[in-house]
């Protein structure tokens, strides 16, 4: 389903995956022999095509090739995300791990790039990560609510049951932080560790 929205200023096009509410969107690019110009974000027209949160942290993060951050999550307070890529290229997922969800245990993923200037919007109740394509990777992203060290949970990233096609090289073996190889399964969570669907 594609929507579009410009009376805010901004041309947006929505592009909804398998995942209920989490949305690829594209911004339209002005370009000329000087550049180009993108509003990446304008509350008016993202309402326009249903994405309403309010964000209150930004972040941004350099990867170099062949990192995987990710699965995150966080239990407490939890944050919707809207990502971006402004140097390099990512493979960037969401899981659906809201128990009682019709796609439990389901992933969408998109490419983003400082090329394509695609977004990413992940709503509340999904894990995150994304594996690095390029030689090195700038990634933004917006969060709907402030980081929560005692809150953060996570699931390992090559989980059997997701099955996650990350474009990982055949022979290429992950660059993961401590903390993300000691991830458990998403079946091996606590039920009390899981987003209620609804």
């Amino acid at each position: 389903m594609w929507e579009s929205a410009g009376r805010g200023g901004i041309d947006l096009e929505r592009i909804d995956t398998i995942l209920e509410g989490a949305c690829i969107l594209e911004p339209v690019v002005h370009g000329d022999d000087r550049g180009f110009f993108i509003e990446t974000y304008n509350t008016r027209a993202f309402a326009e095509v249903g994405i309403t949160h309010t964000f209150v942290q930004d972040n941004h993060s350099l990867s170099r090739a062949n990192v995987l951050r990710g699965l995150h999550y966080q239990i407490t307070h939890p944050q919707a995300k809207l990502v971006r890529v402004i140097a390099g290229e990512v493979y960037d997922v969401a899981v659906d791990i809201r128990r009682g969800s019709p796609t439990f245990g389901r992933w969408a993923g998109a490419r983003l790039s400082a090329d394509n200037k695609r977004m990413f919007f992940i709503p509340e109740g999904f894990a995150h990560g994304f594996y690095v394509l390029s030689e090195t990777a700038e990634f933004l992203y917006k969060c709907s609510d402030f980081y929560d060290p005692e809150g953060e949970r996570g699931i390992i990233w090559n989980d059997p049951d997701l099955a996650i096609d990350w474009l990982v090289p055949e022979g290429a073996k992950p660059v993961l932080s401590e903390k993300d190889r000691t991830f458990g399964t998403l079946v091996t969570r606590p039920e009390e560790d899981l987003p209620l669907y609804g």
